[in-house]
């Protein structure tokens, strides 16, 4: 073994574990690899940021820009809107139907872009239902991911395994190549979820209409009764802030001094400061309440004025925004877009006091009172996805047709292979651009530059990995293992390998290290490589278990209320049926 095969290895490791570990943004982890592998003499710098230009990352980039092409003209939301109707009536064909659109649409476009779309329309639908939006969050984000292994362009895991084959002198995966087993996988996915999966769901966030259901679910906050509140001279438990709005009285202060004794049984006077626990829906009302004030607000209206009209929105990180890893401190919601924080969901534990230095993760869900006029801005950032009702943004419905024509004619040309997808792609957002689908701006912005950097990044980790012979090593290691019981559990360890690593690391990470591996374990087996690169494209995307694993599962993570243990419950079953459908049907629709 020779030292540059020792330092490789010693690279990958490391990355992995950082990966997992998740102490430095993994696009950063990716950038110091390449650095120490460029330094040390292993790649040259041309193979070092040849990543930057792969087809895969040019591709991908594209595809962001699309998505958003069809997001800000509202290309998703009529279908949505459909759906937030029907969830009124039906609970569970609403559910099964929006499983089935969140999927198609993510076997076209980015799979966080339509989590993102669709993440307000699921809580609506929740409300109106009275059934816990915890059983629906999950299952569209995991629906997303059925749908994304049903085309080339459904994540970028796909892309990604496409260039790297074609690299390696393998043809690249054609747009449908994927469809016949990702259907498959799609059905088997939505089946499971409708019979057993939506069910072993708890109910982390119950509909708070229904009785006693406050007690589990929303936000802590204090208020102040004026003179003038109807709930002056009633008993709280009486009050019609129980009564009319359905909040919980935790506590009561007066005179700067906690009562005593039960709260429910204080009669309550003017200048009285509760406790009170609710969602940010009858949040809402109390801030509009006539002699309700928000303790929050005494200094608030000062600085917002009085013709500054505010609302209350529930406010996620995004996966990839600047504010994971950071605290409220560095981030100055308030200077930059005049946004109080009232809450903080994070990760298992609500926080309302202190919360400038708690350190934020992609996923948490932050409570935010901040100017109507400055709603937009917020939501056109890129932070945070923004998750209630009145955070809707508006569209350009006029161009809808012009986005869905541009992103078929993307896809049609590709499929017939007449041209490269990235050609195409890029063709495409040029002319979203050009017919006003897009600002240029807006199309800059898009683009999730964490995941550009990642992908040049882990490209040429794979780059090391096949110069040094590190990955004819590995592969060699593993054949001689599993190699005399045949091709089958070869793949099958594969495959198992594969969802392993991207429960704890980015799918694209652990695609672009174990593709060499697989291509190498065939040719050493003297066999056909694409089943193994199947076996590890779709277990790339296959990520059930955690909620780190996947973009849209630290999406739902915080609006949700879920806790780690849920979706191990859920996910794991999902992923011993994918990983024995995978061992007998990859086989089957590509020979070895």
């Amino acid at each position: 073994m020779s030292f540059e095969i020792i330092l490789v290895l010693i690279v990958v490791l490391g990355t992995a574990a950082m990966f997992a570990l998740e102490k430095l943004r993994v696009d950063l982890v990716a950038m110091l690899a390449m650095s120490v592998l460029m330094l040390a003499g292993v790649v040259t710098p041309d193979e070092g940021i040849a990543g930057f230009g792969n087809n895969a990352t040019v591709t991908v980039a594209a595809m962001f820009v699309l998505s958003s092409g069809l997001m800000r003209t509202g290309a998703m939301n009529y279908v949505g809107d459909a759906l937030a109707r029907l969830g009124k009536k039906s609970f569970w064909l609403t559910a099964l139907l929006m499983m089935v659109v969140v999927g198609i649409f993510s076997a076209f476009i980015n799979n966080t872009a339509v989590v993102a779309i669709f993440m307000p329309i699921a809580l609506e639908v929740s409300r109106l239902s009275r059934i816990s939006a915890s059983k629906l969050l999950m299952p569209i984000s995991f629906a997303s991911m059925f749908g994304g292994v049903c085309t080339l362009i459904g994540t970028s895991t796909n892309i990604l395994v496409s260039s790297i084959a074609q690299r390696y002198g393998q043809p690249p995966l054609s747009m449908f190549e994927l469809s016949p087993l990702g259907v498959l996988f799609f059905i088997a996915g939505l089946l499971y979820m409708m019979l057993a999966g939506i069910r072993l769901i708890p109910d982390r966030r119950p509909d708070t209409e229904s009785p006693g259901a406050f007690q589990m679910a929303g936000y802590l906050t204090d208020i102040v009764l004026q003179a003038h509140a109807r709930s002056v001279g009633t008993l709280a438990a009486e009050s019609p802030l129980v009564k009319e709005v359905g909040v919980e009285i935790l506590g009561v202060r007066r005179n700067g001094a906690p009562l005593p004794g039960d709260p429910a049984a204080v009669r309550l006077e003017a200048g009285d400061e509760l406790r009170v626990r609710c969602d940010v829906t009858k949040l809402e009302q109390l801030k509009n309440r006539e002699g309700i004030l928000l303790k929050s607000e005494t200094t608030w209206k000062e600085r917002v004025g009085e013709s500054g009209q505010t609302v209350m929105v529930e406010a996620v990180i995004a996966p990839g925004s600047p504010l994971d890893g950071a605290t409220l401190r560095q981030v100055a919601l308030k200077e930059a877009y005049g946004a109080k924080t009232l809450a903080l969901r994070h990760r298992e534990r609500l926080i309302y006091e202190q919360m400038e230095h708690t350190p934020l993760a992609a996923g948490d869900a932050l409570l935010l009172d901040i100017p109507l006029a400055s709603l937009e801005r917020l939501r056109r950032s890129g932070i945070f996805v923004l998750v209630s009702s009145l955070a809707l943004p508006t569209y350009r419905r006029q161009k809808m047709l012009i986005a869905l024509a541009v992103v078929a004619g993307v896809v049609a040309p590709a499929a017939l292979g007449w041209i490269p997808i990235v050609v195409s792609a890029i063709a495409g957002c040029v002319l979203l651009v050009l017919t006003g689908c897009l600002s240029l701006n807006e199309a800059y912005e898009s683009i999730d530059w964490k995941v550009i950097f990642l992908l040049a990044g882990v490209l040429t980790l794979g780059t090391a990995l096949e110069k040094t012979g590190a990955a004819l090593l590995l592969s060699n290691g593993l054949v001689a293992a599993l190699g005399r019981f045949g091709p089958v559990a070869v793949l099958t360890a594969f495959y198992l390998l594969t969802t392993g690593l991207t429960e704890m690391m980015s799918n694209n990470a652990t695609a672009a290290l174990l593709a060499p591996i697989a291509i190498a374990a065939a040719g050493a087996l003297g066999v056909n490589p694409r089943p193994f690169l199947i076996a590890v494209t779709v277990a790339a995307s296959s990520s059930f278990m955690t909620p780190v694993g996947y973009q849209t599962n630290t999406l739902i993570y915080g609006p949700g209320q879920y806790m780690f243990r849920d979706f191990v419950r859920v996910g794991t079953p999902l992923n011993i049926m994918f990983w024995l459908l995978a061992t007998l049907l990859i086989p089957a629709f590509w020979r070895f």
